[in-house]
């Protein structure tokens, strides 16, 4: 059967076809595999396992195989892939030689996060404490965190994208603040890992996705507003439509993530996500204007003077460094999100 996926693949390829020898013949090791970041990490490392003949094969991390099996199972079924059952927190060590290991765990949840943010600290932290071990133990050569664009705390207004070098961090009396001070932790372990074995570690630093397999139900505004326009509804912003945001398109993602394990120096921090800005409102209407009996709503009315909400990157680290560029328009990465929503059973689709 034809993979949906075939077009973003080809693209994905395309543009990492040197970071791929490196992994002929290997053993990944993946947590978070059956999440947003997971999935389509699989599905670009199965599409050049594939094309490329690398021998190479992927074991995945997962609380709940059966479920995974059941929402995935062109994934989760793939003779290339093993699932290995266990929390992030506590799983037993898999047998065997692993060079590669890509630690995408952590549920980005609001409501998680909001909630019980214990539990959000303790999965981030305890969780990378415990792969940084399995990592050292299988004598993994290289290892990529999938950090978060919430260790920078609050962007300033009148700071347009937020570097690498940027010092500002998360309120630690605010206990919100567990998911971005979780990431600086999981960031400082990498560091001590890579200082006392040896350890390549990579860090990524997400910012905003858009693409298959994303939440259309949770915290993330695009999803919402490509919820809304499939359901043929009004899109509704419950804000004024002003906070300023980008959105890096799931194909560029993986290209972005590839290149930074390969060829990203270890112990440094790469940005990764669009520098492409838009207001909250004119990315409401890029959606709606995908389906044109959609319109748009806005709650609030913006408060004068007041400064624009920012969430968006500095990227001219990976793009000096690596070459690294986003190639896929906000319109594009709307219009194929749309169309793969379309064509699958919400049920399906693995939360993020």
């Amino acid at each position: 059967m034809l993979n949906p996926l075939a077009q973003d693949l080809d693209h994905v390829l395309a543009h990492t076809a040197p970071v791929w020898d490196e992994l002929r013949s290997a053993a990944l090791f993946l947590t978070g595999g059956t999440g947003f970041f997971g999935c389509w990490i699989l599905e670009s490392f199965l599409w050049a396992n594939e094309k490329l003949d690398l021998g190479a094969s992927a074991t995945v991390l997962t609380r709940d195989p059966d479920r995974f099996r059941a929402r995935v199972p062109r994934l989760a079924n793939h003779p290339a892939i093993r699932l290995h059952t266990g929390d992030v927190r506590s799983f037993a060590f898999p047998e065997g030689h692993f060079s590669h290991v890509m630690h995408a765990a952590t549920d980005a949840s609001a409501l998680l996060n909001r909630d019980r943010p214990l539990d959000m600290l303790d999965t981030i932290v305890e969780g990378t404490r415990r792969v940084l071990d399995f990592s050292v133990a299988c004598g993994a050569r290289k290892f990529l965190l999938a950090s978060s664009g919430a260790v920078y705390g609050k962007q300033p207004p009148d700071l347009p994208r937020v570097p690498e070098t940027y010092t500002g961090a998360p309120d630690t009396m605010d206990p919100g603040s567990a998911y971005g001070e979780g990431k600086r932790i999981a960031e400082l372990l990498c560091a001590i890992y890579r200082k006392s074995f040896g350890l390549e570690t990579k860090i990524a630093r997400g910012f905003a996705f858009v693409g298959p397999y994303m939440q259309l139900d949770a915290h993330f505004a695009i999803g919402n507003f490509i919820r809304d326009s499939l359901q043929g509804r009004p899109i509704r912003i419950t804000g004024d439509g002003t906070p300023v945001r980008s959105y890096l398109y799931a194909a560029d993602l993986m290209i972005w993530l590839w290149t930074i394990l390969a060829q990203g120096e270890p112990g440094r921090p790469y940005n990764v996500g669009s520098a492409r800005d838009f207001t909250i409102a004119e990315i409401a209407s890029t959606v709606a204007g995908m389906r044109s009996a959609c319109g748009v709503e806005i709650k609030l009315r913006p408060e004068p003077g007041a400064g624009r909400e920012r969430y968006v990157p500095c990227t001219a680290r990976a793009q000096r460094e690596m070459g690294l560029r986003e190639s896929v328009s906000l319109a594009s990465a709307v219009r194929r999100t749309e169309k793969w929503f379309a064509s699958h059973n919400p049920e399906g689709v693995p939360a993020q």
